[in-house]
C-alpha cells in the first residue's frame, strides 16, 4: 500500500519548489555573494526580483495544473459515462482482515443541473443489487429481500454529488474547493500512464468520515481509472474502472431500479 504523505512532508516538498536546505541556504548565500561583489543596491534588487519571478513560474508549472485543466475540459464536455467496475472493500479489525469484492456496471449522466448515478452489482451472486442516486436520494435495492432502502441526501446533496463525480464529470476546480490536492506521481493503470493525486478533505465534517482519497487520472481524457477511499489507514475501498465509454447514449432503463410490484420501500431517516 502506498504510504500516506503527511501535510508536513508535502509542505517540505512543495514550498517554493525547493527542499528545506534550499529555503534555508539559497538566498543567504546569494546575499553574501552580492555583498562580496559590491553590487549596487538597485542592481541587486532587480536580480532578486528576477529570481522571485522565476521561482513563481516554476511553482505555476506544477504537474498538478495540467491535470486540473484536463479535468476541467472533461467536465465542460461531460454528458454521460458508462464503465465496468471492480470494487474491493478492505476491512481490518485487530489482526483480522477481510476483502469483499464486487463487480458490475456503473452509469453517470448529467440531468439538468445535477448528476445521476446508477450501479448494477452483478457479482458475486450473493451480493447482486442496484444503487441509484437521483433527485437528492440514494436508493439501494436488494433483490433477495425485494426491498429498497432510501437515504435522503438533504443538505448534503452537493457533497454526495462531489464524491460521485470525482474523475467522472467533476471539474478540477471543484475538486480543489473541497480538497487539499497534491500530485503524488505517475503510475501505469491498466496500461495507461496516469497521474496519481492525493485528496485530503478540507471540511471537518468530511474528515470525520474520510481520511483521504487517491485518484489515478488519465491526463488525456481527464477521467479517473482508479480510486481509493481511505476511512482510515487500514480500511479502504478501491475502485477500478475499465471499458469506459464517454458521452455515449445511455438507456433510461439503466437509471431505473428493477423492482417488483411487491417491493418494500423503507427509509431509516423516517
Amino acid at each position: 500500500m502506498r504510504r500516506f504523505v503527511t501535510n508536513r512532508e508535502r509542505y517540505r516538498r512543495t514550498k517554493s519548489g525547493c527542499s528545506d536546505s534550499g529555503a534555508k541556504w539559497g538566498i543567504p548565500l546569494f546575499l553574501r555573494a552580492a555583498r562580496e561583489k559590491g553590487w549596487a543596491e538597485g542592481t541587486f534588487l532587480a536580480l532578486l526580483s528576477v529570481l522571485v519571478l522565476a521561482s513563481a513560474v516554476v511553482a505555476q508549472q506544477s504537474p498538478l495544473e495540467p491535470i486540473v485543466r484536463s479535468m476541467d475540459r472533461a467536465a465542460g464536455n461531460f454528458h454521460s459515462t458508462e464503465a465496468s467496475f471492480v470494487w474491493d472493500v478492505y476491512t481490518k479489525i485487530g489482526d483480522s482482515a477481510d476483502t469483499d469484492t464486487q463487480k458490475g456496471k456503473a452509469y453517470f449522466r448529467r440531468k439538468g443541473n445535477g448528476i445521476e448515478m446508477a450501479a448494477d452489482i452483478t457479482e458475486p451472486a450473493s451480493e447482486q443489487g442496484q444503487i441509484l442516486f437521483r433527485d437528492g436520494k440514494v436508493q439501494l435495492y436488494n433483490p433477495r429481500t425485494d426491498q429498497v432502502t432510501v437515504y435522503n441526501a438533504g443538505n448534503n446533496q452537493s457533497t454526495v454529488e462531489s464524491f460521485l463525480v470525482l474523475g467522472f464529470g467533476g471539474s478540477g476546480q471543484d475538486m480543489l474547493k473541497s480538497f487539499e490536492v497534491s500530485y503524488v506521481g505517475n503510475e501505469k493503470v491498466a496500461g495507461v500512464e496516469t497521474a496519481e493525486l492525493q485528496l485530503v478533505p478540507k471540511s471537518q465534517k468530511l474528515k470525520n468520515n474520510l481520511d483521504h482519497i487517491l485518484l489515478w487520472i488519465d491526463p488525456q481524457r481527464g477521467i479517473s481509472l482508479q480510486q481509493q477511499f481511505f476511512v482510515s489507514e487500514s480500511n479502504y475501498r478501491l475502485a477500478r474502472y475499465s471499458d469506459i465509454k464517454l458521452n455515449e447514449k445511455i438507456s433510461d432503463e439503466a437509471f431505473k431500479l428493477k423492482t417488483t410490484p411487491k417491493t418494500k420501500v423503507v427509509s431509516p431517516q423516517g
